[in-house]
């Protein structure tokens, strides 16, 4: 049976995806553990990669590997790069782009990825579900909204780095591991999606601001991803 794979990046954001998970059993594959179970009576397999691209590249190709995977969700906090996205906003990925791959000295743009492109898009399908399940979610006091994901092996704080990275690629959400993951997913030809959750804004302090809201993030994460397999 095909399941769901589910990745995050951190203890709290696991935690929230195991809290609505049922009949879970634990497979351990190199120092990797990967949670099987249900999420509205949907198989799947969830696993905490490790925060940055090579971990979580790691990981899916791991998941991969060893499971029968349907498509990949990747989820969890994220910091705003766009003036309307506040802490606890939800963001779906519709394109992901690696904000600090340059190999521009060769004549490409940058984030130009060879073999890949300038950006991956998400899979279109399951957008248009997600899309839908929106428009049927009862009122709510936070936004969710569909934009450009930015990836790259830095926490940002700076304000001129984030306003770079806003105008150079239009991203609107910045993190450490999607595009490692979609990049992956892309090669194995396995649909990819990605919801992010605001836990911060770089302005030169927002490293506490992050630890403040993960827990936020990671739980409104996992809501949205229950109601999406309802």
């Amino acid at each position: 049976m095909q399941k769901i794979g589910i990745v995050v990046a951190m203890q709290e954001e696991k935690e929230a995806i195991e809290n609505i998970m049922t009949e879970i059993q634990i497979e351990q594959i190199y120092n990797l553990r990967f949670l099987k179970g249900k999420i509205q009576g949907k198989e799947c397999v969830l696993v905490k990669s490790g925060v940055g691209k090579v971990n979580a590249a790691r990981t899916t190709q791991v998941m991969l590997d060893r499971f029968n995977i349907q498509y990949v969700i990747n989820l969890g906090a994220g910091a705003s790069l766009n003036n309307n996205l506040n802490v606890g906003d939800i963001l779906i990925g519709k394109q992901i782009v690696q904000h600090d791959f340059d190999i521009t000295a060769f004549g490409h743009s940058k984030g130009y990825i060879t073999g890949i492109g300038d950006r991956i898009s998400c899979n279109q399908e399951l957008i248009h579900e997600f899309d839908q399940m929106i428009q049927s979610i009862p009122e709510r006091n936070y936004q969710i909204k569909m934009g450009i994901i930015a990836t790259g092996d830095i926490f940002i704080q700076e304000v001129w780095m984030k306003d770079k990275i806003r105008i150079k690629f239009n991203a609107d959400v910045i993190d450490m591991e999607c595009s490692a993951i979609a990049q992956v997913c892309y090669l194995d030809s396995v649909p990819f999606m990605a919801i992010r959750s605001i836990s911060d804004t770089p302005d030169g302090k927002n490293a506490r601001m992050f630890d403040e809201n993960l827990k936020l993030a990671s739980k409104r994460c996992a809501n949205i991803l229950k109601e999406f397999l309802t």
